[in-house]
């Protein structure tokens, strides 16, 4: 007998196959190893080996046979070197979002649409008389007819003004994004890994931003001696390098891309482990590694408060716990009126969210 077979749903049992589970640990893997797949792969076998994540029905051969079949893996028939695909980068990009914002609360905030009426693309089913300085787009023929023939019959047919109708559509915002990461080597010090944290935020928010709202624009600025732009599909394979923080230079080229924009809604996310470190005078570096140099602090303070005055929020994600460091975050946000979010690295799914426009203060799950 065909047909389907209900049962009771137990959320304790997990009902994806060995190859989505492996795929799941493998991505995440990929993150750490910034897309070195053959690191990325000698670490899932030792996993295996620790684990038994595979058994005699289905082994990792089996695992990599898949992978490549499913596009996820490429093979260099020359080298036999693996290299990760666009399908993957864009899972680990998928994945990162379920991950820092899957247990998020829905809420009304972040959302684009307003109830404004105004030149869009949202048709609006309220009409109004017609008003000096409408466009012909705007007006609704079929109503402005018939209120023509009525006011004036249909023998003698004559539209005037008093029976136009213009038809508004809703106005729907868009926003132009500079997402900004902090490659520098203090991203790795001290042992603490933070730099994976930092890519996982920022594909989530990529992935958020080109899915949910794709009229958006999105730049990707990294940052570290210098500032230089980077595409989304680069950001797996993101790096520390041996770099001090120029935080400054990275605000200075968000704000360029931005005054490029035409959109008028601009904001600026910053990943950062919240210490400027670096400023660039002339063609020398000025560093200073120990504690926060005021010389440089200022310089950040003073953007902040420019992109106040071009409206343009700053909204900080802190992938560090120090108090000093949160102490500058805070300042740094209150003088530009944005936001921040400290991310502990244990727990990164959990901000403690400062709105400091409305004083509030709470932590989102």
């Amino acid at each position: 007998m065909t047909g389907h077979f209900f049962s009771k749903y137990d959320p304790s049992e997990n009902n994806k196959s060995k190859f989505e589970q492996l795929l799941d640990l493998f991505t995440q893997l990929l993150t750490y190893t910034s897309g070195d797949v053959t690191e990325a792969m000698d670490w899932l076998n030792q996993l295996d080996r620790k684990f038994q994540l595979t058994n005699d029905e289905y082994g990792m051969g089996d695992f990599i046979d898949e992978l490549k079949e499913k596009g996820y893996l490429e093979e260099n028939n020359i080298t036999g070197q693996f290299n990760i695909t666009s399908k993957t980068e864009q899972t680990i990009r998928k994945q990162s979002l379920e991950e820092i914002f899957g247990k998020l609360k829905k809420t009304k905030q972040g959302n684009h649409q307003t109830f404004k009426p105004g030149m869009g693309d949202e048709i609006n089913p309220e009409t109004r008389p017609f008003q000096f300085g409408d466009t012909l787009e705007q007006i609704d023929f079929t109503s402005s007819i018939r209120n023509a023939q009525i006011n004036h019959g249909i023998d003698s047919f004559q539209m005037r003004e008093d029976d136009l109708e213009i038809r508004e559509t809703d106005f729907k915002t868009q926003t132009s994004t500079v997402l900004m990461i902090d490659i520098s080597h203090s991203m790795i010090l001290y042992g603490e890994d933070r730099i994976t944290p930092a890519k996982k935020v920022a594909m989530a928010l990529s992935e958020l931003i080109t899915t949910r709202y794709p009229k958006d624009t999105l730049d990707i600025v990294v940052f570290g001696n210098d500032a230089w732009q980077i595409e989304i599909k680069d950001l797996p394979y993101l790096q520390v390098g041996p770099y001090h923080t120029n935080t400054v230079a990275g605000l200075e080229l968000a704000m360029e891309i931005l005054r490029r924009r035409k959109n008028p809604n601009k904001q600026i996310f910053m990943i950062t482990d919240g210490k400027p470190t670096c400023l660039k005078i002339g063609k020398k570096y000025y560093k200073n590694s120990f504690g926060l140099d005021r010389k440089v602090v200022n310089r950040c303070i003073n953007l902040a408060a420019q992109c106040k005055k071009l409206k343009i929020p700053i909204t900080t994600f802190m992938i560090a716990t120090d108090p000093y460091l949160q102490k500058f975050v805070q300042e740094f946000t209150e003088t530009n009126h944005g936001k921040a979010f400290f991310a502990s690295l244990d727990k990164l799914g959990a901000f403690i969210f400062k709105d400091f426009e409305s004083g509030k203060r709470k932590t989102v799950y």
